[in-house]
Formats: structure tokens, C-alpha cells, sequence
């Protein structure tokens, strides 16, 4: 799910990962890969492998493998009891 693959005669394999924009985030050369390597390495970035091509895929699985997007962190201001509050992973949503 969320897998494209376009084959372009003459052109080393890689894999190319976009983000929600189309913006391309990083490329993975695939030259030197077997066919159960590329499969774990997809698994392991969170595609989700449908049992089916037509098969139904989880509500939350529908995004994947997008990654949450980074919020914008604000400076940590001291709360009323004069605590600095505990900091976040940039890529921690504040909700998880």
C-alpha cells in the first residue's frame, strides 16, 4: 500500500521515498539487494503489505509509512510552579 513501482529501462533500481508534497526525501539503491532484503527493507520503513492487491488495508495503515510531521517547538517556558516542563522528541506528537 502506498508503493509505487514504475520500471525505467536502463536506470540503476532505487527506491525513492516522497514526502505528502511529492518532495522527494531520500533515495535507496537498490542495485546490490535481493528480493528478500527489498521486501524486509519496505517492511521495516512501514508499508503495509496487503494480502490481496485489491485487499482492504487498515484505518492505520492508510498513511503509512508517512512519519508524523515535526511540529514547530516553542522555547519551553517555566509553568506556574516554576518547572521547566519535560521535553519532546521533535518528531513526538504531543497527543502520543
Amino acid at each position: 500500500h502506498n508503493l509505487e513501482m514504475k520500471h525505467l529501462p536502463g536506470a540503476d533500481p532505487e527506491l525513492v521515498l516522497l514526502s505528502h508534497q511529492y518532495k522527494e526525501l531520500e533515495r535507496i539503491p537498490l542495485s546490490d539487494m535481493t528480493r528478500e532484503e527489498i521486501n524486509q527493507l519496505v517492511q521495516e520503513l512501514g508499508f503495509y503489505r496487503k494480502e490481496t492487491p485489491d485487499g482492504p488495508v487498515p484505518e492505520e495503515f492508510q498513511f503509512a509509512p508517512a512519519k508524523p510531521l515535526p511540529i514547530l517547538l516553542h522555547p519551553q517556558a517555566p509553568t506556574a510552579d516554576g518547572k521547566t516542563p519535560p521535553k519532546r522528541d521533535k518528531e513526538e506528537h504531543p497527543d502520543l
